[in-house]
C-alpha cells in the first residue's frame, strides 16, 4: 500500500512537472515607479517577491528573480527586472524554502546594490537561517525570532509568527519562520510569508495594526496543503482578522506549486471578497506596476 501511494504521489508530482515545462512562460517587466518620502510604494515582482518602498526606504522582501525553481518552470516572468531595481537598503526573507529564499538573486542584488552605492544591504531573516545567506555579499545578516523588533533610524522592522515551517533540505527543522510587519511614521506593511490559517493573525493585528497586508493565496489542494497554506478564503479571513485597510494577494500565477487549476486562486478571492462587502479593499496587482498609497 506505502508503495502505491509513493507510485501516485510521484506520478502527479511528475504530471505537475510536464504540465509547467511545456507550458509557455508570459508576462512582462516594467520599471518599477518610485514613491515620495511620505508614500508607500509596493511593486509586485512575483510569487511572494515585492519591491516595496516606504519611509524614504526602499527593500525587496522574498525577492525571486529565477527562472526554474529545481525542476518547476517560472510560467510569469518577474515584473521587475533585477536590474530595474533601484540600490536597496534592506533585505527581508521570510524563511528558508527555495521559491521563497533564492540564493542567486540574493547574491545579485548585494552586488548590484553595492556598486551602485558602494555598500549592499542589510538581510533580515529568522533564527537560524543566516548560514544560508552567509557570504552571499551582505553587509550585515540581522537573525530575528518571533515578536523581536529591528529598526533605524526611519523604520521598525518586526518579525512575525505563522503556521509552516522552515527546513531548507529535510532534516533542518531547527530554522525559523514567520512574516514581517514593516512600520515607518506614516506606514505600516505586513508580509505573512507562507502560513496557514491561525489565530495569530488576530494577534498580529492587535499588537502591530499594519495597514497593508500582503496576504497567501495559493498551493493550498489537496486538502491537506491547508495545513502550511492558506486558500483564498482563509487569506481573506486572514486579513479580516488583521484588521488592515487593503489585501494584496501573493503566492499565486508564478510556479506550479501544487493541484488547483493555476488560475483558480485569484478567482475564489475575489468570489470571497465580494460575499464579505470588501471588495474594495482587496487590490490584485499586476506583476511589475506600483501601487502608490498616499
Amino acid at each position: 500500500m506505502l508503495n502505491v501511494t509513493i507510485r501516485r504521489k510521484a506520478g502527479q508530482f511528475g504530471k505537475l512537472v510536464r504540465t509547467s515545462a511545456m507550458t509557455r512562460r508570459t508576462g512582462s517587466s516594467y520599471l518599477p515607479q518610485l514613491a515620495g518620502q511620505r508614500e508607500l510604494g509596493v511593486t509586485f515582482i512575483g510569487h511572494s517577491s515585492f519591491f516595496i518602498q516606504i519611509g524614504g526606504r526602499s527593500l525587496a522582501i522574498d525577492p525571486n528573480f529565477a527562472r526554474w525553481l529545481v525542476v518547476l518552470k517560472r510560467q510569469k516572468r518577474p515584473g521587475v527586472r533585477l536590474r530595474d531595481l533601484p540600490p536597496l537598503d534592506l533585505v527581508l526573507v521570510s524563511h528558508a524554502h527555495f521559491d521563497h529564499l533564492h540564493r542567486p538573486s540574493l547574491r545579485a542584488i548585494a552586488r548590484l546594490t553595492r556598486r551602485y552605492c558602494g555598500q549592499a544591504p542589510t538581510i533580515l531573516v529568522p533564527k537560524n537561517v543566516g548560514d544560508i545567506v552567509a557570504r552571499l555579499g551582505f553587509s550585515r545578516i540581522i537573525e530575528m525570532e518571533w515578536w523581536q523588533e529591528f529598526s533605524d533610524d526611519k523604520l521598525t522592522i518586526t518579525h512575525t509568527p505563522s503556521q509552516h515551517w522552515g527546513a531548507r533540505m529535510l532534516r533542518d527543522f531547527h530554522r525559523g519562520f514567520g512574516g514581517y510587519v514593516v512600520r515607518s511614521a506614516k506606514q505600516s506593511i505586513y508580509h505573512a510569508g507562507d502560513t496557514a490559517y491561525f489565530d495569530g493573525f488576530r494577534e498580529i493585528g492587535k499588537r502591530l495594526n499594519p495597514e497593508v497586508a500582503l496576504m497567501p493565496i495559493g498551493a493550498y489542494h489537496p486538502e491537506h496543503f491547508r495545513n502550511v497554506h492558506t486558500s483564498p478564503e482563509d487569506a481573506l479571513q486572514g486579513f479580516l482578522d488583521l484588521g488592515s485597510r487593503y489585501m494584496v494577494p501573493m503566492h499565486y500565477g508564478t510556479f506550479r506549486l501544487s493541484y488547483e487549476p493555476f488560475d483558480e486562486p485569484l478567482k475564489r478571492l475575489r468570489d470571497a471578497a465580494l460575499k464579505a462587502g470588501v471588495s474594495d479593499h482587496v487590490l490584485a496587482l499586476e506583476e511589475g506596476k506600483t501601487k502608490i498609497f498616499k
